[in-house]
């Protein structure tokens, strides 16, 4: 549950939860246990006692059934328990015995008037035996009775009651043992039983430990993946991920070892030409003959080198850009034939240096329908290597094509940079996207990233790149420069922000 700050709250021992979800319970049902057993110990207790209510008040019933046909005007006395029998009902210690006897109109003819009498809704059958809770006073009594039809009535005729009560003193003793007979052992079955629940959990939590000590006791440098073996099957699928994980990890380590190495190579050729031209120069002008002429070609060697040096830093920086997967996820709508054209325009004046025919073919950039989701500083980084690598590529005379056009669905914007080079072999199109690869044999000096760096944005937009030669393209339009080759043509294709806008939210 979230607090109220926002934040997920802290999680606890997940020993704890367990043994609280367990316990709970536990400790949930035994009070009512302990209710269903004194419940249960009532009925057990006042069964017997009830039989011997019962027996009592039936041999009163048939008693007063037997005298009632040969009453000759001795009136009450005739319903009178003997000395005897009412001396028995009254020995008993610990309770105490009332009985009563009313006659056909309801008049007390024996026993002991403050007995109450059963409720006007009850039913009345002849020598059906029943019992009922009540009181005596202040005393609570278990009362057993019964409606007596005398000998030589007609059936349907009037009956007599007969009442026997025995306050609840020896049931609520019996009760009790009982109860503690039950409960007592349970107040040393529960301890333990936690106990035994706690043992469990620790025993089966254990593992949990093992895989934590392995983990801990590795060396930061290792990134080989957990036995899966030597772990409960309740947890193989996170050791699983965290496996994952660790290959994923270990495979982008590896790749930027990798990338820093060859960047630190690529980085070696520049400053060894730097301090190789400044040690030349020294020694000329150690010697004395150090002539203007000299030291302008030096300088401009050294100019040169700090040149390629900062281009290979930025192209670093730039790759390091593209990586950057947060800054990659900050979207926004982008018009890509603006951006198509203000990086041709910032590279006419280098074209013009090598007389390179330098140009944009697509659709005016106020069209809408241009427009992608994009991180535009990315973007505009792709289009930028994009154009670098065409003109490094292509020879005096060249032409270089840069265009944003709209495919006829309305699915994708289409951005292609095309040129009049030597093209690429279709056996080095894939190499030529990794890092610092370059194709031998072009003489071209570059810093073997710009394509790298242009995958990487092309998969971080989630676009489609193809590379094919654009000889059939001029050839078809009739615009190849005599000379040339059958240069190199890079499509990228976008999902246009209609698209996105219309697609269902994922």
């Amino acid at each position: 549950m979230p607090t109220r700050d926002g934040a997920s709250p802290q999680q606890g021992s997940l020993f704890g939860e367990i043994l609280d979800w367990m316990l709970a319970p536990l400790l949930l049902i035994w009070p009512i246990s302990v209710a269903l057993t004194w419940l249960v110990a009532q009925g057990i207790a006042s069964r017997p006692y009830d039989r011997e209510l019962g027996e009592m008040a039936r041999s009163l019933g048939q008693q007063v059934a037997a005298a009632a046909p040969a009453n000759t005007g001795k009136g009450k006395d005739r319903y009178a328990l003997a000395p005897e029998a009412a001396a028995l009902l009254r020995a008993d210690a610990s309770d105490t015995v009332f009985y009563q006897v009313l006659g056909l109109r309801g008049e007390l003819l024996s026993g002991d008037a403050t007995l109450p009498v059963p409720a006007e809704e009850a039913s009345i059958v002849p020598w059906e035996l029943q019992f009922r809770d009540d009181e005596v006073g202040s005393d609570a009594v278990r009362v057993a009775y019964l409606w007596v039809a005398p000998e030589g009535q007609a059936v349907g005729a009037k009956t007599m009651l007969v009442q026997v009560a025995e306050t609840m003193g020896k049931r609520a003793r019996l009760t009790n043992e009982i109860i503690k007979g039950v409960i007592l052992p349970q107040f040393v079955i529960l301890p333990l039983a936690v106990l035994l629940v706690w043992l469990a959990l620790a025993r089966g939590i254990s593992p949990l430990n093992e895989l934590q000590r392995r983990i801990r006791s590795r060396e930061s440098s290792d990134l080989s993946p957990i036995d899966e073996q030597r772990v409960p099957d309740e947890v193989a699928p996170l050791v699983r991920a965290i496996n994952d994980l660790l290959a994923r990890l270990d495979s982008s380590m590896s790749r930027q070892k990798h990338f820093l190495a060859d960047a630190a190579h690529q980085l070696k050729t520049p400053l060894a030409g730097l301090r190789t031209q400044a040690e030349l120069i020294q020694r000329e002008i150690d010697v004395g003959r150090a002539s203007p002429e000299e030291l302008k070609r030096s300088l401009a060697q050294i100019a040169r080198a700090s040149e390629r040096a900062a281009h290979m830093v930025n192209q670093l920086l730039a790759m390091a850009r593209a990586e950057d997967v947060e800054q990659a996820l900050r979207r926004e709508p982008v018009n890509l034939a603006e951006i198509a054209i203000d990086t041709v325009r910032d590279f006419v004046p280098r074209a013009l240096e090598r007389r390179i025919d330098l140009g944009y073919d697509g659709v005016v950039p106020d069209d809408s329908r241009l427009c992608v989701r994009g991180q535009p500083v990315l973007l505009g980084e792709l289009i930028r290597n994009l154009v670098d690598n065409a003109l490094l590529y292509t020879p005096a005379g060249g032409l270089v094509t840069v265009r944003v056009v709209e495919d006829p669905f309305g699915q994708v914007v289409v951005l292609q940079v095309e040129d009049s080079g030597p093209g690429i072999a279709p056996g080095e199109r894939e190499k030529v996207f990794q890092p610092f690869y370059r194709s031998l044999g072009s003489g071209v000096e570059g810093s073997g990233l710009g394509l790298a760096i242009v995958k990487e944005i092309v998969q971080q937009h989630e676009a489609e790149m193809a590379l094919d030669d654009a000889r059939v393209r001029r050839a078809a339009g009739g615009e190849s420069p005599d000379g040339q080759g059958p240069g190199a043509r890079f499509t990228i294709r976008f999902p246009a922000l209609s698209r996105l806008r219309s697609s269902p939210p994922s």
